[in-house]
């Protein structure tokens, strides 16, 4: 018998990315777990063999809400155009629905969409607090499934049970992270434990033996699909190498904490010493957790999402600030170390340009 071979391991991280706290010492003592990344010989699959399921429980003080940015606004118009050209016309369920930002915004194009979310805090009637199952007594021509089956530990039994839920008929359009782009622009810090399944588009599609659309979104950092729900079949892994992680992917690790270490040192109130983090999701999250254990420490996390703002990251404890703080105390040449590239040209107009901006997929040696 051939074993899950083993990927990739960090010990010791928050079981959750998104959930906020209120005071630094809550943040820093949060509930803890491993990241054992192993590949399945049989289907190609990447989960967290360490995933405990049973400790995590969602809910209102976890905010992951991103569409409070004008580029993740444009990536979900391009989503709502695929959902259009797949869906339009028939009746759909968005299944883990969040906080209802894409479902309303579906909702208001005209679609007949209702959602289920157990964790769904609005008011929204068309919107049921639960979960999706064929007790729901609902079935729909189209079901979205977005951000959901990343953070499911069998994804397999899980699509069969969607698929068994809404008759075993009916289309689903899936959108989760992409493995492939971690890889490729090493971003060691977009492995976390929330995030119990890692998927290249070859095992997202071949969950499916009927699909109708296969690609990347959001600059390639999101793959969706798009297939027929009677065809979820397990994938089988190609005659190809097991997945294994460039062998510099962790390499910039080290750059960052002496690039933090050397602005520290700088002269007291000079803008050199001065430095944040922008984005205090779940890279931002990961990015300062590891800094902290080389010592080298973030002084300032900043955030658009007003849910996150005056409150406290899980593991580092920092306080997230609003822009507009940010801007009041930081010193002109100050540095911004830009977690996500997709919004590096909205932060640098939001700041008109008065920083040094580093965005963490470049390279760090072209920093001064």
């Amino acid at each position: 018998m051939t074993h899950p071979a083993e990927i990739y391991r960090v010990e010791g991280l928050p079981i959750f990315q998104n959930h906020m706290f209120h005071t630094a010492e809550a943040a820093i003592g949060c509930t803890r777990g491993d990241v054992v990344l192993t590949q399945d010989p049989a289907t190609g699959l990447i989960s967290n063999s360490a995933f405990d399921a049973s400790l995590l429980d969602y809910g209102a003080d976890y905010q992951n809400e991103q569409a409070v940015s004008g580029a993740f606004l444009r990536h979900l118009d391009d989503v709502s155009a695929i959902v259009t050209e797949h869906m339009g016309g028939g009746s759909i369920i968005e299944v883990g629905c969040g906080k209802g930002h894409f479902f309303e915004h579906l909702q208001k194009m005209g679609f007949r969409i209702s959602g289920m979310d157990p964790a769904y805090e609005g008011d929204n009637p068309a919107i049921r607090k639960e979960y999706f199952s064929k007790d729901s007594g609902v079935t729909a021509d189209g079901l979205i499934l977005r951000h959901v089956l990343e953070h499911i530990q069998d994804p397999v039994s899980f699509l069969r049970q969607l698929s068994e839920a809404n008759g075993g008929q009916g289309k689903i359009y899936i959108e989760v992270p992409c493995l492939d782009w971690i890889g490729d622009n090493r971003a060691w810090f977009d492995v976390f434990y929330e995030h119990v399944n890692y998927f290249r588009l070859q095992d997202l599609a071949g969950c499916f033996s009927h699909v109708h659309h296969a690609g990347r979104t959001f600059g390639g950092q999101y793959l969706s699909v798009v297939a027929d729900l009677a065809s979820v079949r397990a994938p089988t892994r190609a005659d190809e190498p097991l997945f294994a992680f460039p062998g510099d992917f962790t390499g910039s690790i080290t750059g960052y904490a002496k690039l933090l270490k050397d602005r520290a040192a700088a002269p007291a109130g000079s803008p050199r010493r001065q430095m944040a983090i922008w984005g205090g999701a779940s890279k931002g999250v990961t990015f300062a957790i590891y800094m902290q254990r080389l010592g080298a420490p973030v002084e300032m996390v900043v955030d658009i999402n007003a849910s996150k703002q005056g409150r406290y990251l899980p593991g580092s404890g920092l306080r997230v600030h609003s822009p507009a703080e940010a801007m009041q105390t930081l010193a002109d040449g100050s540095l911004i170390l830009i977690m996500n590239p997709n919004y590096a040209k909205e932060i640098k107009e939001m700041t008109g340009g008065r920083f040094e901006y580093l965005v963490t997929d470049s390279d760090v040696s072209k920093v001064g």
